[in-house]
């Protein structure tokens, strides 16, 4: 790649990020900003789409460039079909795959993506992140956010950590496996946002997971 296309990539990057950096607000609860999804996911679209057009070079690259991202109609149709290809390829596999409006949201339990307190991804979960590494790309236009979850034992700061770790290993194997990181976004989210309670045993181990948000990136303009 040449130092032109770099310089392109980097700047579209830096840009992305100081948008989103303008746009942050502070969390009153835990004292973090944060940033609205609208414009956290739009500006890494955009992002995304000038990665896309810099690789190469002419009119080719301007046309995906502005072909990049999925029409607002279209999108519905495109996570469907996305949606179906993720059922079939993780049927059985203790993987829960849910659908809320355009996005689709796949819930992978701790005890089968992590050892007992340790955030290196078991190599018997392997099969299974290869299978969501091909369906990704094969539906390339899409932002992957991975967030970690805990219960709630142990201390705030532990689990925080051990979250992010979590979200990070899974990232890094789909990177490994071919998926820029440029699409990826993680997060650790520690005890918060618990699907089930954590007062008995069943309940905290559903409360551990790891979760991979997909939605699609919106075409520019």
């Amino acid at each position: 790649m040449s130092a032109k296309k770099l310089q392109f990539i980097s700047i579209a990057l830096a840009s992305s990020l100081a948008f989103v950096t303008g746009c942050q607000t502070l969390d009153p609860y835990t004292g973090e900003k944060k940033t609205s999804s609208a414009v956290k996911y739009g500006a890494i679209g955009a992002a995304i789409c000038g990665i896309i057009g810099s690789r190469d070079s002419g009119k080719h690259a301007r046309n995906a460039a502005v072909g990049c991202g999925v029409i607002g109609a279209s999108i519905g149709a495109y996570m469907d079909s996305q949606e179906s290809k993720l059922r079939e390829s993780l049927q059985n596999t203790g993987v829960s795959v849910q659908r809320e409006g355009d996005q689709i949201r796949l819930i992978m339990p701790g005890n089968i993506t992590f050892a007992t307190n340790k955030s290196h991804v078991q190599s018997d979960f392997y099969p299974v992140l290869d299978s969501v590494v091909t369906v990704l790309k094969e539906f390339d236009e899409t932002i992957v956010e991975v967030q970690g979850f805990t219960d709630s034992t142990g201390s705030w700061e532990h689990n925080m950590k051990l979250s992010e770790s979590r979200a990070r290993a899974v990232a890094g194997y789909l990177e490994s496996g071919g998926i820029i990181y440029q699409r990826l976004v993680t997060s650790g989210k520690g005890p918060s946002n618990p699907i089930a309670s954590n007062s008995d045993a069943a309940g905290r181990a559903q409360n551990r997971r790891v979760e991979i948000r997909l939605r699609a990136i919106e075409a520019q303009g």
